[in-house]
C-alpha cells in the first residue's frame, strides 16, 4: 500500500534575542490529543498551497504575527502518529524574525515564551525530545528522521543529515 500521510507543518518561532521559543501549552479542549502538552505552531497543509506558504499562514492564524525570515530545518515521517493511527508527515521550520505580536493564547491554549534551556523540562511529546535539539542547533543541513508511533507511543527514531 503506498504511504500517503497528512502532510503538515510545524514551527519553532524564536525571540528576537534568540533565547525563548514561542510554545502553545494545549489545554483548552478535552478531546485534543495534545493535551496537556507543549507545542510549537503548525497544522495540515491545504491542496492548494506550498510547504513555506502553509507554515506561514498557521502561525499567521496560531500567533497573529508575520513570519519574515524562517528555515526549514527538517523533515520527520511519523507513521501511525495520528488519533486514529494516521500517517504524518512533517515538514520543521525554525521562524527567527516576525512582524507582530502574539495573543496570550489561542483557540488551543496558553502561548508562553519558553527560556531554550528550559523547554526539555516542560510535558511534551516523548518523541519531540529526540528531534528538538536539530531545529535548534548551529547545523545548517536540513534533518530527515522517521518516527514511527504505535498506540500513541514512539516506537523507534532514526535520523539523517
Amino acid at each position: 500500500m503506498p504511504y500517503q500521510p497528512i502532510i503538515g507543518t510545524l514551527g519553532y518561532v524564536l525571540s528576537p534575542d534568540r533565547k525563548r521559543v514561542l510554545l502553545v501549552h494545549r489545554n483548552a479542549r478535552a478531546d485534543d490529543e495534545h493535551l496537556g502538552k507543549y507545542n510549537g505552531l503548525g497544522g495540515k497543509l491545504e491542496a492548494d498551497e506550498d510547504v513555506l506558504s502553509g507554515m506561514r499562514r498557521e502561525i499567521r492564524e496560531e500567533a497573529q504575527i508575520e513570519c519574515t525570515s524562517l528555515q526549514l530545518r527538517g523533515t520527520i515521517s511519523w507513521p501511525g502518529f495520528g488519533k486514529n493511527g494516521e500517517d504524518w508527515l512533517g515538514f520543521i521550520f525554525l521562524i527567527d524574525a516576525f512582524e507582530g505580536i502574539p495573543p496570550p493564547r489561542n483557540v488551543e491554549g496558553p502561548l508562553e515564551w519558553i527560556e531554550l534551556e528550559r523547554m526539555m523540562e516542560l510535558p511534551m511529546w516523548e518523541g519531540d525530545r529526540q528531534f528538538l535539539p536539530l531545529v535548534f542547533d548551529s547545523d545548517p543541513r536540513p534533518f530527515h528522521g522517521v518516527m514511527p508511533y504505535r498506540d500513541g507511543r514512539m516506537v523507534s527514531w532514526s535520523v539523517v543529515r
